[in-house]
């Protein structure tokens, strides 16, 4: 497990292999920072499906409205469709690149319909830089994340086991 310099700006995220070590960037993207923290201390994302995840390019979950889907449960078909119940959260685009293992804020094709989706990039993909919001990266763990079942969705799709603030733990 990575050293955990600042556990407030810390999410633990466990999946079925082990536990994502993520770093929050809170001085770059403050607000989406509080989002994921939000969610995470209200449980909303433990259990939601990895519901878009494209080999070569990144792994997307989030969807705490209809993310708590299984192969066999029709919710998998509007997994990615929906967001929480919060307001959607303004675009805080910054110079930092989409490179592997970094958090980047899911959204529309509104620069600020970021919500409670996100995805952790597998390679550098810089195509997305300025486009979306950077605010976290993988401190240790990247190598569960690139066990994430494949797929748009996947036809049983990873989970997240569990998703917490460090400081809370």
């Amino acid at each position: 497990m990575a050293d955990i310099k600042d556990p407030e700006n810390t999410i633990l995220l466990e999946l079925k292999d082990g536990t994502v070590v993520i770093e929050l960037l809170a001085d770059v993207a403050p607000k989406h920072v509080e989002r994921m923290k939000t969610l995470a201390r209200a449980g909303a994302y433990d259990g939601v499906v990895f519901h878009r995840v494209i080999d070569g390019f990144m792994a997307q979950t989030g969807d705490v409205e209809n993310g708590n889907a299984t192969k066999d449960n029709f919710n998998l078909r509007r997994a990615g469709t929906g967001g929480s119940d919060m307001p959607d959260v303004k675009a805080e685009f910054s110079k930092l690149p989409h490179d592997r293992g970094t958090i980047g804020a899911a959204r529309s094709s509104n620069p600020d319909s970021a919500n409670s989706q996100f995805f952790i990039n597998f390679k550098d993909n810089h195509f997305l830089n300025g486009q979306y919001t950077v605010y976290g990266r993988v401190l240790s763990g990247m190598e569960f994340a690139d066990k994430i079942l494949r797929g748009e969705p996947p036809t049983d799709p990873d989970k997240m086991i569990s998703v917490k603030v460090a400081a809370d733990v």
